[in-house]
This record gives structure tokens, sequence and C-alpha cells, in this order.
């Protein structure tokens, strides 16, 4: 049969795809130098993908991505080590990028999850009442942050006190492991005021989660689950409960 293509764009495509890793260590553990925790390997520090020093300040964060690194079998598996790609994203991204990280959160609370409502059918607009209000209030009491809300998905203007006491929220975070954590939250749930109530103690990960997805639960408990959509919520939550344990 003449090639049409096809044949060259898959071989391509192979090739592009990174070979799997083998495990080459023996042991992995979390060694303090230098004021940071970093990950060594049989005693060697480990680097990132970067080149950068796999290392944080906190000696339970490193800890945990020592734990990913030592259960991994004879291929390594990154789908399985969330935490050490956090550490990664932080060490080679957000510590060079404090500032753009912060006003990226910042921009979510502009258009926070929580601040939108369905209008109809009423049973989905009161389960939001129920699960967004005591987060709204709480974020209003304890960051003096007051969000206004909307019906629907017109697009409603934040009071730029509410974002400057988001963004001093946000400020208060200087370690870049921790505020990668915060952007992964904000980013998976769509809500800068869950990512910071989950940081602040006020909810667990789990019931954060859950309130992200009150629509969604909704729409499932109505027409029904789909498994792709299951799979992919599953993946993301594993993400989540990284970056929840990061911030705790």
């Amino acid at each position: 049969m003449p090639d049409d293509g096809r044949d060259s764009i898959r071989a391509a495509q192979a090739n592009m795809r990174p070979a799997p890793l083998r495990r080459f260590y023996k042991t992995a553990e979390a060694r303090e130098a230098d004021g940071l925790f970093a990950l060594t390997l049989d005693g060697r520090g480990a680097r990132t993908p970067g080149r950068n020093r796999l290392a944080a300040r906190s000696r339970a964060v490193m800890e945990r991505v020592a734990e990913e690194w030592a259960r991994q079998r004879e291929i390594i598996d990154p789908a399985d080590m969330p935490i050490t790609r956090l550490v990664n994203s932080a060490v080679d991204g957000v510590a060079k990028a404090m500032e753009a990280t912060r006003a990226e959160i910042v921009r979510y609370a502009g258009s926070d999850l929580l601040c939108y409502r369905a209008e109809a059918p009423e049973a989905l607009a009161e389960r939001q009442r129920l699960a967004f209000d005591p987060i709204l209030d709480w974020a209003a009491e304890t960051l003096g942050a007051r969000f206004a809300l909307a019906g629907g998905i017109l697009h409603v203007e934040q009071p730029a006190e509410t974002l400057a006491a988001v963004r001093a929220a946000v400020e208060a975070v200087d370690d870049p492991v921790a505020l990668a954590a915060l952007s992964v939250a904000t980013t998976l749930t769509g809500s800068a005021v869950l990512a910071l109530a989950v940081a602040r103690g006020r909810l667990a990960p789990e019931e954060a989660w859950r309130l992200a997805h009150v629509d969604e639960d909704f729409q499932i408990e109505t027409w029904g689950a789909d498994e792709e959509a299951t799979a992919r919520r599953a993946a993301r939550w594993r993400d989540m409960e990284a970056a929840a344990s990061v911030l705790a």
C-alpha cells in the first residue's frame, strides 16, 4: 500500500515520546544541606528537569518526595510522583516568578467559581448557596474579602478592596513550594477562595474538592457519569491532594 504519510507521522511521534526511565538507584533520602532539605539518590543530590537542585525548605515535603522515589519499581512512573512534580515546578518555575504566580492567583479571584450561581434549576441554585455561602462568609470575616455574586455566566467585577485583600493573603505565602501548591489548588478548583481556605485550615482538601464540583456532581446525578471525565477527575484529585499536603 502507498505511504500516505501517516506511518511517518506515527514514527516521528513515537520518537518524540521520552524513553521510560529505569530505576537507577537503591536508596532515596531527604538530607539537610545549606539550610534546605534535598533529595539524595544513593547519597548523591538529585536534580530537577531544569538542572536545579531538588530541594525545599520543608523537611516534611522532601520526605514525601523521597517516599515517592523510594516506592518506584523497575520503571519510574512520573504519574505516581505528584509531590516531586510540584517541587520541580516550584524550583524551576515559581521560584523565579513569585510575583507573576501571585498575580495569576489573584486573577482567579476576580472570576472565582464560588461567585457564579445558577439561576435554574432551583435545586442546583440552592445547593450552590448552601455549599458556597459559608466559605464566602469566611473569606469576608477572615481575609476581609467580600465578593460580589453573579447569576449565570455573566462576568461580575469584584471590588478593588476584595482583590487587594486576596492579594495580601497570597503575598503572605513566601515559600516557592507552598506558593506553587496554592497555585495548583487554585487552578484545579477554579477558586482562589477554596485554595486559601485549604491553606488556612478552614477546609479539608476533600471538602474543598467537593465544593469545586457541586455543578458537575449535580449534572452527574441528572444525566449519569462519563467514564473519561471520571478518570480525568481522579487524576486531577491526585494533584490536588499533593498540593493540599504541601499547604498543610
